[in-house]
């Protein structure tokens, strides 16, 4: 059985990093998996990258077709959050071409394919002779542009009058963008695309989708290497990370830590409240730099891609905190219960799918600053309830999200798929 994932990057970024632990994880149990990206940053040989036809005449055509996307885009720039915010299309630059270089299998496999393929032409041509899965890293493709919609709704009839994009019209980008997803995936037999989502929240979402809900829809979370991630020695971790040994460790990962969502700003205001406790100290990883003022010492070790020295980091904390305000199924969780930190999160998304309040951590009812603080400082004070947390966060890990898991789950539903096409 072939499996040709296509994902827009390989490696960079939290869906690429999910879709590639998939593809390790069922190579590993001896399938043909193999990547198609339009960003290659890993040196595995399976992974093959899309090449832009270099002709005058179709590099022509895609600078035009550049020009006009960021132009129907530009003129939101001055209302819209899409400076925070993912806002895109489903038409690219390139056209039909990516697909035209797509390696063959009998399982394709979409993964976040932002910027990489345009809809119309995709399903219409690849969705018939070759069965899809797609596994949905966020919300975009069954909505008008945006990532989350943080309860805007619309995406469940139509779209327009986009509060992403600012606008008050019912004819605007999203609603546009809404109308050709609903064209390319009429085009599209329910049984020839099953939809896959990490989270049950994700899947509710889908199924009260006017764009998707017409697609059946399976639950299966992401996974993770649990060697690679795996406990380590607190005293050796804080050691090379020069924090000390006494410090009550409170810790943040996202990609980018200026991005709203990720709640960055929320936890600077908790840790206001909290700065009176003594030898608190916060740990950050991820790109961009931290916008508020943080009132404890703070060690911001910027971005981090190896995943053994990630693990030194998690293990280095007390607790990890994930304020987000909208999330799928965070591969930061998956990460910080398989080295065995316990989480305090909003009551949010896939959060709580992982966060299972008291056993794994802790939940806060979504934005409540004083609820998130309370549950950060009972964890800090509370070390056998921690400790006991701490064990069920690497036992939780191995037995549901380790990646033979999550591969053999997806072995079954293509083995399913198949049988039936």
């Amino acid at each position: 059985m072939r499996i040709v994932h296509i994902n827009t990057h390989d490696t960079a970024g939290g869906a690429a990093r999910a879709a590639y632990r998939l593809h390790s994880g069922l190579r590993a149990i001896g399938q043909d998996s193999s990547m198609f990206v339009a960003n290659r940053e890993s040196d595995d040989p399976a992974v093959v990258s899309f090449a832009p036809p270099q002709d005058l005449p179709r590099r022509l055509l895609r600078g035009l077709r550049r020009r006009y996307l960021q132009h129907r885009l530009a003129r939101y720039d001055s209302s819209s959050r899409v400076a925070a915010e993912l806002f895109t299309e489903d038409r690219t630059q390139h056209g039909a071409e990516p697909f035209r270089q797509l390696p063959a299998g009998d399982i394709i496999h979409l993964h976040w394919v932002a910027d990489l393929l345009d809809y119309r032409p995709f399903f219409r041509v690849v969705a018939r002779r070759t069965p899809l899965v797609w596994t949905l890293h966020d919300m975009n493709p069954f909505t008008g542009g945006c990532h989350y919609d943080y309860g805007c709704g619309k995406y469940r009839n139509h779209c327009g009058a986009c509060p992403q994009l600012g606008s008050r019209e019912t004819g605007d980008l999203s609603s546009h963008v809404w109308q050709r997803k609903r064209e390319a995936y009429e085009q599209v037999a329910p049984d020839r695309l099953h939809v896959v989502t990490p989270s049950r929240w994700l899947a509710a979402e889908v199924r009260g989708s006017g764009l998707m809900g017409r697609f059946p829809v399976s639950v299966i979370p992401n996974g993770l290497d649990i060697n690679s991630f795996a406990p380590r020695d607190r005293t050796f971790a804080r050691g090379v990370l020069g924090v000390p040994l006494h410090a009550k460790v409170i810790l943040f990962v996202a990609d980018h830590i200026s991005v709203p969502r990720k709640g960055f700003s929320a936890l600077a205001q908790v840790l206001t409240d909290l700065a009176g406790l003594p030898d608190l100290c916060l740990l950050s990883v991820g790109r961009g730099a931290a916008t508020s003022n943080i009132p404890i010492p703070h060690l911001a070790l910027g971005p981090l891609s190896t995943e053994r020295l990630l693990s030194q980091v998690y293990s280095a904390a007390d607790v990890h905190v994930v304020p987000t305000r909208a999330d799928n199924l965070p591969n930061t969780v998956l990460e910080s219960m398989a080295c065995g930190v316990p989480i305090v999160g909003f009551d949010v998304g896939g959060v709580s799918d992982m966060v299972r309040d008291g056993i794994t951590g802790l939940l806060a009812s979504d934005g409540d600053l004083a609820e998130l603080g309370n549950a950060i400082l009972w964890l800090l004070e509370e070390p056998a309830a921690r400790a006991e947390m701490a064990k069920n966060c690497r036992r939780i890990a191995v037995e549901e999200y380790s990646l033979e898991v999550q591969a053999r789950r997806y072995v079954e539903l293509y083995k399913a798929i198949l049988a039936k096409n």
